[in-house]
């Protein structure tokens, strides 16, 4: 059975919404929790079929506080230099974003948290994001942004900011913004994130979350398995 490793900075931001359809797709999924994970930890996520890289609070750039961060940054740059399947959302595409090269640092419009659709460029209605056209809303939940590496191609953008999501070759998809999340699933974050939320409305969010969500579900099935299948 293929293999697929998670990545985790916190443990409820996990999967989610692309649990199942990995199942579905025949993948065993695993967890690593990164802040405790061990040298032998990070050789699995080296060597996995497919690795997600997840969100989480911090930054990239925070490696003397977080040790950690940096070989996670390790083993995604070596994925990705080596044509190996990787798939980061929010930290996680940050984190892509810095393995190949780009400044990574607090976004200059603020904090972007709530949901609103992307803006698709050419590339991005060809891309397994295809899917997210048609101004589909998905959560934002993040202060820091990145640049374009060189050599990625940009698939999205949004009112806030202009890097949402990039490609680079078929094997790495970066999403800034989160497509995984459940309704349920987003109970704990509004209790784990208290200490973000403090300018936000937990009642609209979670509206919010409770309307979106489910709509969001065949979409987000839509984009990891046209992703998988291009591996």
């Amino acid at each position: 059975m293929k293999t697929a490793i998670a990545l985790r900075h916190l443990a409820f931001e996990d999967l989610d919404g692309i649990a199942p359809v990995l199942e579905e797709a025949g993948y065993q999924i695993q967890y690593i929790d990164a802040p405790s994970a061990t040298d032998s930890d990070f050789r699995r996520a080296l060597n996995a079929d497919v690795l997600f890289v997840l969100g989480g609070p911090i930054g990239v750039y925070q490696t003397d506080d977080y040790p950690f961060l940096q070989q996670v940054i390790n083993v995604t740059r070596t994925r990705l230099e080596s044509d190996k399947p990787v798939l980061g959302i929010c930290l996680g595409a940050q984190i892509m974003a810095c393995a190949l090269g780009a400044d990574v640092y607090a976004g200059e419009q603020g904090k972007e948290i709530g949901w609103s659709p992307l803006s698709l460029s050419e590339k991005g209605r060809e891309s397994p994001l295809a899917a997210l056209a048609d101004a589909c809303p998905v959560l934002h939940w993040h202060g820091d942004t990145f640049d374009l590496p060189a050599g990625a191609v940009h698939l999205a953008s949004s009112a806030l900011y202009i890097n949402q999501a990039f490609a680079y070759g078929r094997h790495g998809l970066a999403l800034q913004f989160h497509i995984e999340v459940t309704a349920v699933g987003l109970e704990r974050w509004y209790v784990g994130h208290v200490g973000e939320l403090a300018n936000f409305s937990v009642r609209d969010l979670r509206r919010q979350g409770q309307q979106l969500a489910p709509a969001l579900q065949p979409k987000l099935q839509a984009v990891i398995t046209q992703w998988l299948s291009q591996l």
